[in-house]
């Protein structure tokens, strides 16, 4: 059924909603991918493959994607999720942390696991990315933060 994706595309997205599950389904609509299945697979960024921008993917597609979410219902309180990719044409490791952060405290905390993750499997010299959102909630509020893995 799948194929070795030849892109993995960063995207991130934080919104409000009238339920936890609203604001989530809304930070995946700003993100770009609530249209989409997601099925939730482990950190690893295929040999070969590219960063891209999001294709036109067809709506309910089956979509191997990398995401960390984070949901507060708490006035006032700060939200971060983090993706972060450590990469090199042999592969590479995607990382995801998300919680109560700033977007520069979350991108300190996935750098440090990218960097464990990639020196683990001796691919070094490397290049990182992240995808990070950060919200601020004023009623029930959500931060998501994605690579989407593709074939194409």
């Amino acid at each position: 059924m799948y194929g070795l994706p030849s892109r993995v595309c960063l995207v991130w997205g934080a919104a409000e909603g009238d339920s936890e599950l609203n604001a989530f389904d809304n930070a995946l609509l700003k993100a770009g991918i609530g249209h989409l299945n997601h099925i939730q697979v482990s950190s690893i960024f295929p040999a070969g493959a590219k960063l891209a921008p999001l294709p036109d993917i067809a709506t309910g597609a089956l979509t191997p994607t990398v995401y960390a979410k984070a949901v507060s219902s708490v006035p006032g309180q700060t939200i971060a999720s983090c993706v972060g990719v450590g990469m090199t044409a042999r592969g590479g490791v995607l990382m995801e942390e998300h919680g109560l952060y700033s977007a520069a405290e979350i991108e300190e905390r996935v750098r440090a696991m990218v960097e464990e993750g990639m020196r683990a499997r001796g691919l070094e010299p490397y290049e990182i990315q992240f995808a990070t959102a950060e919200h601020t909630v004023e009623r029930i509020g959500s931060a998501v933060a994605a690579a989407v893995l593709w074939r194409g």
